[in-house]
C-alpha cells in the first residue's frame, strides 16, 4: 500500500533527510521517500497507517514539520513582522546543522543548541517610520501631525537587532553569574590557606550551605539554558557541546548537594578533616560562568563575521529625489517605480539601478567592484544602487528597483553563500557524529582508571578528572571551523566585486588548474563598435545590380533591430548615427553561435559568420574571404550579409581588449593555471587576440556545443576546469565546468549558470577569486587543525596522562576556560580574512 502526502515546513536538503528518517521509523512503514521540490512524501506500508500516526511522529520530533493530505495543504505561515532596524526576522544556525534551513524567530538550533544568528538584508532598512511622543500607538510612514493630539510626529528609533538583543541578554546573565560565582570561588580557595580565617567565623559545613545558596541563581537562572539544551540534545540524540557541559557541571553540582544532605552515605575519602563532604559548587559555577563568557564572546565575534553584509547595507539610501511634472519631490526608496526619472546630486548615493538620461559625472563604485578609481559616466551609461556620485548632478531612469537591484542581489547572494556547506565540512561532521559519545566513554574510563590505580583519595581524583574530560572537549570548535571561514571569506569577496554562489565554489576554485575564457566581453570590453561597412557589387548573380554600402548597412540595421546581441546593438547604434532608415523586417530568429536570419522587405536575409552563410546556402568567394581576412588579422570581427542566398556585403566590428586582461592572464599562468581561449570568432581574429595576450592555447569558430565538449574533454583528462564567459552561448559550458565564472556585465543566463560572478566583469576578478579561495581554504584547514589538535591534546591531559610523569593535573575550571576560548579562537582566526588583500 502506497500513500502520497504533502509535507509542510521543509526548506533544505537537511530537512528532507530528517523528515524521511522520521517517517521511516514509524512502525509498519517499509519505505518513505521525500521530495523536497514537490514537498511530498511517498510512504509504502504493509497495511494502512492512519495519517494521525505520521502527524504525531513529526510532532514528537520537534514539531518543525507537518504532514497533510495532498488536497489539504495548510495555509502559508503568516509573515512574521520583521523588527525595525537592521534585523530581518530570518535566523540560521552558524554551524549549518540542517544545511541552509532558516527559522523565523530567535532561539537555539534544535540540533547543536547554539544561538541562532540573524540574517542581514535590505528588507527593513529602507522605510523610516514616525510616531507621536504622547501616543506611541500612532505609527506613520511619513512626517506630519498626530491625529489624536495634533503634536508633530517624531522619527521612531530603530529597535536593537536580534543579534544585539542576544548579546545584551547574555551580558546581563554573565554579570549576575559572576557576582554570585566570585564569592563561591573565594570561599573554596580559602581552604588552601593555613588557619583559614573563615572557619573562625563558622564551620566549613555552614560555608558549604552558603556556597549552595549562592550557586542557585547561577545554575537555575544565569546558565539554566545550558541544561535545557543538554536535555534537548539527549532527548533528540543530537549530542553536542551542551551535552558534555550539562553532564559535567550537572554531576558536580548534584554531587555537592547530595553530599550536603546525605554526608553519611559517602566514604571517608570524600570527606574533609572536619567531616564535611568535599563539595564542588565552585567547580560547577565557575565552569558554567566561563562557558557563558565563551558564549558572550562568540555572540560578539559572530556580529563581526557578517560585517561585510552590514557594510553593504549601509550603502542603501533611504530617500531619493524623483522628478514629478518637472518638480523635484523627495520620496522613500520603496516608492520608486520602474521608469521613474530621478535626480542624483553631488555626493549622493545612487538609489536604484538604472541609466543616465541627462548629464555626466564620475561615480565611485569601489564599494561594489573593489576598484578605487572613480568611473566616468555619461548619457545611456548604467549606474548601480549604493555607488556614490561625484561632483556633478545628473538625471537617471530607474530600471531595477527593490530586490532586483545589484546591491540587493549581492546581499542576497552573500547570505545564501554564507549558509552553504563546503564539501570539506563533511569531514568535521563525521568526526562530530562520534565525538560526544567517545568523550563520555573516555570520561567513564578515566573515572575507573583513577579509582583503581590513582593515589588517595582515589574517588576524589577520579571524580574531578572525569569531569575535566567532559568539560574540556569542544565539538563546537570543530563544527564552526568551516562555516566561519566561509562566511567571512564570502563577505570579503563581495567587498571586492567577487560574488560566490556557494561554499563549494570556493573549495573547487582552490583546486582549479585549467581556465577556459571566452573572447567577447571577457577578454575584450564587450562594447563593440562598427569600424567598416563593405559591399560586394561584383559578387551578385547576373542581371542584378550591386548593393551600395549604405544599402548593406540598411539591411543589416533592419535585421538587427530585433536582436539584443551586443554586436547587433553596435550596428543599430551605428545606423542611428548615420540616420539610416529601418526597413520592415519579420520572421527574425537567431542561430546560436552562427548569426541571425529573417526577412527584410520580403527578401530572405542572413547575417553572420561563414557557418551562417552555409546555413543560408550562400557562397563566399575567395575574393570576399581575402578582403575580410585583412580585418580579421587585426583582431576584428567580420559578419557577412546574404540577401536571396547571395553574399552582398559585410560589417567590420572592433572590440578593444580590456587593459587588465594581459596582466590577469600572466598572473594566472604564473600561478600554474593553464589558460585557454575558446571563441566563436574566426581563426585569424582569435590568432590576433591570442598573440597580443601571449596565449599559446586557443580555439576558434567554437559553437556552444564545441565549448561544452572541450570542457568535458579536459575533465576526462583529470583537469579541474574553470570557465569564464558572459553570453548565452557560454551557459552550457559554464554549467558543465567545475567552476563557472560569469562576468557581471553579461547576460542573466550566464550569471545563473555560474558559481562565481565578477561584478566588474574583467579577468582580474578571476585572480581575486583564486586568491580568495586559496586564503579561505587555508584558513579552514588552520581552523580544523586548531580544533582537532586542541581536542586531541586536551582530552588526554584532562584525563591525567601527564600525572605519572610530571605530576600535572588539569582542574575542571581551567578545562572550562580552555573550552570556552577554543571556539572563540576559531572565530578569531576566521576573522583574519576580513583584512586579507586579494
Amino acid at each position: 500500500m502506497t500513500h502520497t502526502y504533502h509535507i509542510h515546513g521543509m526548506t533544505c536538503n537537511g530537512c528532507r533527510t530528517h523528515v524521511e528518517e522520521t517517517l521511516s521509523k514509524v512502525k509498519g512503514v517499509s519505505k518513505a521517500t521525500v521530495d523536497l521540490e514537490k514537498a511530498e512524501a511517498i510512504i509504502e506500508m504493509a497495511s494502512h497507517i492512519p495519517l494521525e500516526t505520521f502527524q504525531e511522529a513529526l510532532k514528537n520530533d520537534g514539531d518543525r514539520y507537518s504532514i497533510h493530505k495532498l488536497d489539504e495543504k495548510p495555509t502559508q505561515d503568516k509573515k512574521v513582522k520583521t523588527p525595525k532596524g537592521k534585523g530581518t526576522g530570518t535566523f540560521y544556525c552558524p554551524m549549518h546543522c540542517e544545511g541552509d534551513k532558516t527559522y523565523n524567530k530567535p532561539g537555539d538550533c534544535p540540533v547543536c543548541g547554539m544561538d541562532l544568528v540573524e540574517e542581514q538584508n535590505l528588507s527593513s532598512t529602507h522605510s523610516e517610520q514616525w510616531t507621536c511622543p504622547m501616543h506611541p500607538e500612532v505609527v506613520k510612514e511619513e512626517a506630519g501631525s498626530c491625529p489624536i493630539c495634533g503634536m508633530d510626529l517624531v522619527p521612531m528609533e530603530a529597535d536593537s537587532s536580534a543579534e544585539e538583543k542576544t548579546y545584551k541578554k547574555l551580558l546581563k546573565k554573565f554579570w549576575i553569574a559572576t557576582a554570585f560565582t566570585l564569592p563561591i570561588f573565594l570561599m573554596a580557595m580559602s581552604e588552601m590557606l593555613n588557619n583559614n580565617p573563615l572557619y573562625d567565623i563558622m564551620e566549613q559545613k555552614y560555608w558549604n550551605w552558603i556556597q549552595f545558596a549562592l550557586s542557585i541563581p547561577v545554575v537555575f537562572y544565569a546558565t539554566w539554558m545550558f541544561f535545557e539544551r543538554a536535555y534537548k540534545s539527549i532527548k533528540t540524540w543530537n549530542l553536542n557541546m551542551f551535552t558534555l557541559i550539562g553532564i559535567g557541571a550537572g554531576v558536580a553540582w548534584s554531587f555537592s548537594v547530595f553530599g550536603m544532605f546525605f554526608p553519611d552515605v559517602f566514604p571517608s575519602q570524600f570527606k574533609t578533616e572536619s567531616g564535611a563532604v568535599h563539595v564542588y559548587f565552585e567547580a560547577a559555577t565557575v565552569i558554567l560562568t566561563l562557558v557563558l563568557l565563551g558564549q558572550l564572546l562568540e555572540a560578539r565575534a559572530h556580529s563581526k563575521t557578517n560585517s561585510a553584509v552590514k557594510e553593504l547595507l549601509k550603502l542603501a539610501p533611504n530617500k531619493a529625489i524623483k522628478i514629478v511634472d518637472g518638480e523635484e519631490v523627495e520620496v522613500s526608496i520603496d516608492e520608486i517605480e520602474l521608469n521613474d526619472i530621478l535626480k542624483v546630486k553631488p555626493g549622493d548615493k545612487i538609489p536604484v539601478d538604472g541609466s543616465i538620461t541627462e548629464g555626466e559625472t564620475t561615480i565611485d563604485e569601489s564599494m561594489i567592484t573593489g576598484e578605487p578609481i572613480p568611473v566616468n559616466k555619461s548619457q545611456e551609461d548604467k549606474v548601480s544602487s549604493g555607488t556614490i556620485n561625484g561632483n556633478q548632478s545628473f538625471l537617471m531612469k530607474a530600471e531595477k528597483v527593490g530586490s532586483d537591484t545589484l546591491l540587493s542581489q549581492i546581499i542576497h547572494m552573500v547570505n545564501d553563500a554564507s549558509r552553504s556547506r563546503a564539501p570539506i565540512q563533511n569531514l568535521a561532521d563525521k568526526v562530530s557524529g562520534y565525538f560526544v559519545p567517545a568523550v563520555v566513554i573516555i570520561s567513564v574510563l578515566t573515572f575507573i582508571v583513577w579509582a583503581l590505580w590513582g593515589p588517595e583519595p582515589v574517588y576524589v581524583y577520579a571524580f574531578v578528572n572525569a569531569i575535566a574530560v567532559l568539560i574540556i572537549a569542544c565539538p563546537c570548535a570543530l563544527g564552526l571551523a568551516t562555516p566561519m571561514s566561509v562566511m567571512v571569506g564570502v563577505g570579503r569577496g563581495a567587498q571586492n566585486g567577487v560574488l560566490i554562489k556557494n561554499a563549494e565554489a570556493l573549495e573547487k576554485m582552490d583546486k582549479v588548474d585549467t581556465l577556459i575564457i571566452d573572447k567577447t566581453g571577457t577578454i575584450t570590453e564587450g562594447k563593440p563598435t562598427v569600424e567598416q561597412i563593405g559591399a560586394f557589387g561584383d559578387g551578385l548573380t547576373a542581371g542584378k545590380a550591386g548593393f551600395t554600402e549604405a544599402e548593406v548597412l540598411q539591411y543589416i540595421v533592419s535585421l538587427n533591430s530585433n536582436s539584443e546581441h551586443p554586436l547587433a546593438e553596435a550596428t543599430v547604434k551605428y545606423g542611428k548615427e548615420k540616420k539610416t532608415e529601418i526597413l520592415k523586417s519579420e520572421g527574425f530568429s537567431a542561430v546560436t553561435g552562427k548569426g541571425v536570419e529573417g526577412q527584410v522587405n520580403g527578401k530572405p536575409v542572413a547575417l553572420g559568420n561563414p557557418e551562417m552563410m552555409q546555413h543560408a546556402n550562400a557562397k563566399i568567394s575567395s575574393e570576399m574571404e581575402n578582403e575580410a581576412k585583412t580585418y580579421q588579422k587585426q583582431g576584428k570581427t567580420v559578419s557577412y550579409l546574404a540577401i536571396d542566398t547571395v553574399v552582398v556585403g559585410y560589417v567590420v566590428i572592433g572590440d578593444k581588449i580590456k587593459t587588465t586582461s594581459a596582466k590577469a592572464i600572466k598572473t594566472l599562468q604564473d600561478k600554474g593555471i593553464a589558460v585557454i581561449m575558446l571563441t566563436g570568432d574566426n581563426h585569424d581574429t582569435a590568432q590576433a587576440v591570442a598573440t597580443e595576450l601571449n596565449l599559446a592555447d586557443f580555439k576558434a569558430s567554437m559553437l556552444p556545443e564545441d565549448k561544452l565538449k572541450e570542457v568535458e574533454k579536459l575533465q576526462q583528462q583529470g583537469k579541474v576546469v574553470a570557465m569564464a564567459g558572459d553570453g548565452i552561448n557560454d551557459a552550457p559550458a559554464l554549467a558543465k565546468s567545475d567552476v563557472g565564472i560569469a562576468m557581471g556585465t553579461g547576460t542573466d543566463v550566464a550569471i545563473e549558470s555560474a558559481m562565481i560572478t565578477l561584478v566588474k566583469g574583467d579577468l582580474h576578478g578571476i585572480v581575486k577569486a583564486k586568491n580568495l579561495s586559496n586564503a579561505v581554504m587555508k584558513n579552514i584547514k588552520q581552523n580544523l587543525f586548531f580544533a582537532l589538535i586542541y581536542n586531541t591534546l586536551g582530552v588526554p591531559i584532562a584525563a591525567g596522562v601527564l600525572f605519572p610523569f610530571f605530576g600535572i593535573l588539569l582542574s575542571p575550571m581551567i578545562a572550562a576556560l580552555a573550552m570556552s576560548f577554543s571556539s572563540v579562537s576559531v572565530i578569531g582566526n576566521a576573522l583574519r580574512l576580513r583584512t586579507k588583500n586579494i
